[in-house]
């Protein structure tokens, strides 16, 4: 699939108007990166294979896509781009070793599911990723309002601030929203997440209680 595209400034902006007012949006910090950092995550965020979902057999792919679709319906009516956005976040989310139910969690949280979501200090997209992002790993003619694209680089911050913190989620999850050391956002991602998106599949992660 073509990865990104720059929309028409009109659109873009009419989008912008429309899904402005967000609860808990991103505002990830500016901090310097290692050279071998900064080229990990480089790598990643251009990567430009298709998504797949990777399970055992296309059965269990098929009941999980059916599944996750059931849920995420209400928000997201077009079946069409939901698949898509279900697949991609599939494939984004487990490719940087995230569960990806954990992953809907944190953009039910971070955007209500709305695409051209913008927040008063400019985070953008599904999974309200900051503009400098595109300055320091990325390419200027990167979109962030583009699905696939910001899907890419939220999980690539949010695997970075995973490393960052040696697994600890609740401590990479105060980072990748710009509130480390306060519950609030990490909890509400985790209750997004075994409330509404939970789904027995192999990843198994270690999320202590806070």
């Amino acid at each position: 699939m073509n990865s990104t595209r720059v929309l028409p400034s009109a659109l873009v902006m009419a989008g912008l108007l429309l899904w402005s007012s967000l609860a808990m949006a991103g505002n990830q910090q500016e901090e310097p990166l290692a050279n071998s950092v900064k080229s990990l995550m480089q790598k990643s965020v251009t990567d430009l294979a298709a998504p797949r979902l990777l399970f055992d057999s296309e059965q269990t792919a098929q009941q999980w896509l059916q599944e996750m679709s059931l849920r995420l319906a209400k928000r997201m009516p077009d079946s069409q781009y939901r698949e898509d956005f279900l697949k991609s976040v599939y494939y984004e989310a487990t490719r940087a070793g995230l569960d990806p139910q954990l992953v809907l969690g944190l953009i039910q949280v971070e955007s209500g599911f709305k695409k051209y979501a913008l927040s008063s200090v400019g985070a953008r997209g599904y999974m309200q990723v900051m503009p400098f992002w595109v300055k320091s790993i990325g390419a200027n003619e990167h979109n962030l309002f583009d699905m696939r694209l910001n899907l890419r680089y939220g999980c690539t911050i949010l695997r970075h601030y995973l490393d960052i913190e040696r697994g600890d989620y609740y401590r990479a999850l105060g980072r990748y929203n710009g509130s480390l050391g306060k519950p609030e956002y990490p909890n509400l991602v985790v209750g997004a997440w075994r409330n509404h998106w939970h789904y027995d599949t192999p990843l198994k992660l270690n999320i202590a209680s806070q």
